[in-house]
């Protein structure tokens, strides 16, 4: 089973640094997204690379944001299934903004602001850090804050198709002490994918704050996907 990381909003591949070698040590063939987020479209395309160049049966695993796309891509006939970590699982003709709105504001949403194209752009402070991220290392945090980039409107704006989860298993890690995404926004469309949780006490930086439990929930992902 090939591995597929996909990351969330502002963020890189960087974001995976500590979960990718867990799985490549493991045995997995990782590949790992670097998206502009610049349109859901475009990041669904990118996504869809990497699986086109895969040497096996893909498993999208995605965070954030990038559960999004991984709804999407998954979509495509080689994908087993679809890992969702602390992430947005649409329905079809949802949008993530739409998902949003549906719940009282997350804590880190006061720590957003709108660039002059409307693009996103997170405040980068100690207290914005302390909400969205407050048990990664200082260090790793600002080593990622070096390959942030700012997020078009279109990755919040532009609809899901046929969700990946509505025919191809599922797997959800409920991130508890999340103040980005909201746990009862997580457990609501894990529970409409019928995936298979688990829950985590990390904040929304689940794969940096808990790389081992990410990696081994992955894994078993994997290995209950590997034919018989």
């Amino acid at each position: 089973m090939h591995i597929v990381l996909v990351h969330g909003m502002g963020g890189s591949d960087f974001d995976w640094s500590a979960v990718t070698p867990l799985l490549e040590s493991a045995g997995f063939g990782v590949s790992v997204a670097d998206n502009p987020s610049q349109s859901l479209d475009d990041d669904i395309a990118a996504v869809r690379a990497l699986i086109d160049a895969a040497d096996d049966d893909v498993l999208l695993v995605g965070h954030s944001y990038g559960g999004a796309v991984i709804t999407n891509a998954g979509r495509h006939d080689r994908v087993r299934g679809v890992v969702y970590i602390a992430a947005f699982a649409p329905d079809e003709g949802e949008t993530v903004n739409g998902i949003v709105t549906r719940y009282e504001p997350a804590e880190v949403a006061r720590f957003m602001t709108r660039g002059p194209d409307g693009e996103w752009i997170g405040v980068e402070s100690d207290e914005a850090r302390q909400a969205l991220s407050w048990d990664v290392p200082e260090d790793v945090m600002q080593a990622r804050s070096t390959r942030r980039r700012a997020s078009a409107d279109a990755i919040f704006t532009q609809p899901t198709g046929v969700p990946a989860w509505a025919s191809k298993p599922a797997w959800y890690m409920i991130a508890t002490l999340d103040k980005h995404l909201r746990p009862e926004a997580q457990r609501d469309m894990a529970a409409r994918a019928d995936a298979t949780i688990e829950e985590v006490a990390t904040s929304h930086s689940v794969p940096l704050a808990a790389p081992g439990a990410v990696s081994s929930f992955v894994s078993r992902a994997a290995v209950a996907l590997a034919p018989v």
